[in-house]
């Protein structure tokens, strides 16, 4: 077995999809550094990706928040179909040894790059949405935008509004802080403050302002307690 057939089979079970028109996954994890007359690339089914990743977003968010308005939702349709979260997906499923590119790009890189691997699970969904319809496609999407979909979605906000919607959906309460000392001289201040909520157990942190410090505290919360990843 070729080193390529192996890691296009590790995406298929990654994905836990079998392609019927083995060439669109093919297709799908291959760089436009090697495009020709003779070799196609991912860029058309990058296209059609976002569009399937956009319908399954918008839905998933229609559905799971009924009582935002399209003001609340767009926000996080953007944080949730970004590049960035969509290299996220593709490491996930350890789409950076499948892609083939030339080697200057991979010299420079490329298979950690955040917008190459953003197109390759574009991509991917694309081949998967023609290859097995939208119900292939939605079964890799939920493999990991459903299971962090919260999560993802509220990183649009800051920490401290994130986390005050977040104590207050689960029974906590308004946050409140508390100015706990500072230090340091006037022109480079050091402020330390502590953030609690309900009887959840306290956080402190630093911050070059009261601001900065409550914004740091409420990250540590959201870190603590699972709501956002430690990235």
């Amino acid at each position: 077995m070729t080193k390529r057939r192996a890691s296009l089979d590790s995406v298929e079970e990654a994905v836990g999809h079998s392609f019927a028109r083995r060439e669109l996954l093919e297709r799908a994890m291959t760089h436009s550094s090697v495009s020709s007359d003779n070799v196609k690339d991912l860029e058309r089914l990058e296209f059609l990706g976002d569009r399937v990743l956009g319908l399954l977003t918008a839905e998933n968010l229609w559905r799971r928040y009924p009582d935002m308005s399209e003001g609340e939702l767009a926000p996080r349709l953007n944080q949730l179909v970004r590049k960035e979260t969509c290299a996220d997906a593709a490491r996930h499923f350890n789409l950076g040894p499948a892609l083939k590119m030339s080697a200057g790009e991979e010299n420079n890189g490329g298979r950690d790059r955040d917008a190459i691997l953003g197109d390759a699970m574009e991509a991917l969904l694309g081949a998967l949405y023609i290859d097995g319809g939208l119900e292939a496609a939605e079964r890799v999407y939920d493999m990991y935008w459903g299971k962090h979909f919260d999560a993802i979605a509220d990183q649009h906000l800051d920490a401290k509004t994130a986390f005050q919607e977040w104590s207050q959906a689960h029974g906590h309460g308004t946050p409140s802080y508390a100015d706990i000392k500072r230090r340091g001289p006037d022109h480079a201040p050091c402020f330390t403050v502590e953030v609690r909520a309900g009887k959840l157990k306290p956080e402190q942190a630093e911050g070059s302002s009261k601001r900065d410090a409550q914004t740091a505290a409420a990250r540590k919360m959201l870190v603590r307690e699972g709501v956002w990843s430690d990235d």
